[in-house]
């Protein structure tokens, strides 16, 4: 892959590590390995916290803060267990993946490294089966590292590294649905607390679950229980884990030499839509926006301006006067928005409103699995009523109708995704409401559709989406006719 020039290459060298040797060579791989091994792990995890390294897949949340409990929960009768996350799903995303095919050596350093903390004696990468090209190539690196002697540690003997083909749903890279998966379940994220491993949930008394699930009653009353303490568990994101070894063997101020105070460090970005050549790029943190589209990218097509950015389906768009907001965990914050999986799709005018929220209205209530009723009910409404929008169809609802679905479509809820359906398509609505409105009326013609879906390769400045997403079922079937069950349904996931 080629990677778009940029001032910075941490984590995502602009030519792939082709062998370890390489990756020996180029940055000193290993010494963060060697050093850690050398020192208390109390002192890996007071450098993790001064770096301030966040989680780079989701909310940012602390590297050093998350280790640090995961010890916590440590005991003789459990054994720990470290996953790393390469379950990547969201739209417009390929960090990961880029990151994996060219560095995947650092990915498992930073792996080593935390399995030593968190006195784990397994390290599971969690990737989908369809990305064929990862997965051969997380193969032939682990060999690599395994005949360097590094999966052997002096203190606990030999770590056992495998690599875990998932499902393609996007709630598989949710923490606790994929801790699921890895224990032989569906995709169906947990009420459970994460950093735990082997119970589905707590159920106490009469049906009444710890904490609000949005299941029906008899449901709730089938989930497992248990007595038992469950085992720790740490799951890092593939770019979090990536930056690890160079900190331990870098230092906390290294890594704090770029980015903000905040945000520290770099962050690997994705930008694709309507842009001259879809890219992936390492930039430093508060980087503005516009820089990271335009050089990264070379901006909008020509004739065409640019209507907003999409930030994957998990934050609320972005407006072209706020295009030079830096890319930092504060700024999309006081934005009101967040940053994610650094995921930018920009969109220009040709797309129309409606179908953007239609794409990704779609998106979110197919691949909710319908173990919050509202989630799944109320997810499917709102994108059959902008599809109803999109289609010109006469007596489409009013925005009314559609907010009012908006403001229950999270009541319950046990994950993000409905309060990303929320935000995200709430967001696009409230934004070009009177483009909608006008859309909306009857004998409207209709617009062009806008298929949001998991990107399936960017190569060669070529971003290429999953066209079969087009033809799945809101059950989680392909083709033919829906079941009118939501998976959560028809998996039978809960029966015991």
């Amino acid at each position: 892959m080629s990677i778009a020039a940029f001032p910075v290459s941490r984590v995502l060298p602009a030519v792939p590590y082709e062998t370890l040797a390489e990756y020996v060579s180029a940055v000193g791989g290993g010494d963060g390995l060697r050093d850690a091994r050398l020192v208390q792990r109390e002192v890996v995890i007071e450098e993790l916290e001064a770096s301030g390294l966040r989680g780079r897949g989701g909310a940012g949340f602390p590297t050093g803060t998350k280790w640090r409990t995961v010890v916590s929960f440590e005991s003789a009768d459990l054994s720990t267990s470290m996953v790393v996350n390469a379950a990547e799903g969201e739209p417009g995303t390929w960090k990961d993946r880029a990151i994996l095919l060219a560095n995947p050596y650092a990915v498992l350093e930073g792996a080593l490294i935390a399995a030593r903390v968190v006195g784990a004696r397994t390290i599971t990468i969690a990737t989908k089966r369809r990305f064929g090209e990862v997965v051969t190539r997380l193969h032939s690196a682990i060999d690599e590292v395994r005949a360097a002697g590094w999966l052997d540690d002096p203190d606990v003997g030999t770590i056992e590294v495998t690599v875990f083909e998932g499902p393609e749903e996007y709630l598989f890279g949710e923490e606790t649905a994929l801790l699921e998966v890895l224990d032989g379940r569906q995709p169906f994220p947990r009420i459970a607390p994460p950093w735990r491993r082997g119970v589905v949930e707590v159920v106490r008394g009469d049906h009444d679950v710890e904490s609000g699930s949005g299941l029906s009653a008899d449901v709730q009353f089938a989930v497992q229980s248990s007595d038992n303490e469950p085992p720790p568990v740490l799951v890092n994101n593939v770019e979090t884990i990536a930056n690890v070894a160079a900190i331990i063997a870098k230092g906390a101020e290294w890594f704090r030499s770029v980015g903000t105070a905040e945000s520290p460090g770099t962050i690997v970005c994705t930008i694709t839509g309507a842009v001259r050549k879809p890219s992936v790029i390492e930039a430093p943190m508060g980087t503005p926006l516009r820089r990271v589209i335009d050089e990264a990218s070379g901006g909008v097509g020509l004739d065409r301006s640019l209507q907003c950015v999409l930030m994957g389906v998990s934050n609320a768009i972005l407006t072209p006067d706020e295009l030079d907001l830096p890319i930092s965990y504060e700024a999309m914050r006081q934005r009101g928005s967040g940053l994610g999986s650094a995921s930018f799709i920009v969109v220009d005018d040709s797309t129309h409103p409606a179908a953007l929220a239609a794409g990704v209205s779609r998106f979110l209530a197919v691949e909710s699995c319908g173990q919050c009723t509202a989630c799944k009910q109320d997810g499917l409404r709102i994108s059959d009523m902008l599809a109803e929008i999109v289609d010109g169809r006469g007596g489409a609802p009013d925005l009314h109708t559609i907010e009012l679905r908006l403001a229950t479509v999270a009541d319950g809820a046990r994950c993000s995704l409905a309060t990303q359906h929320q935000v995200v398509v709430g967001s696009i609505v409230e934004t070009f409401s009177a483009a909608l409105h006008e859309q909306a009326q009857i004998n409207s013609a209709p617009v062009a559709h806008y298929l949001v879906a998991e990107l399936t390769a960017l190569s060669g400045g070529i971003a290429t989406i999953d066209e079969t997403f087009a033809a799945k079922q809101p059950d989680w079937t392909h083709g033919g006719s829906d079941s009118g069950q939501a998976p959560a349904e028809r998996l039978d996931e809960h029966r015991v």
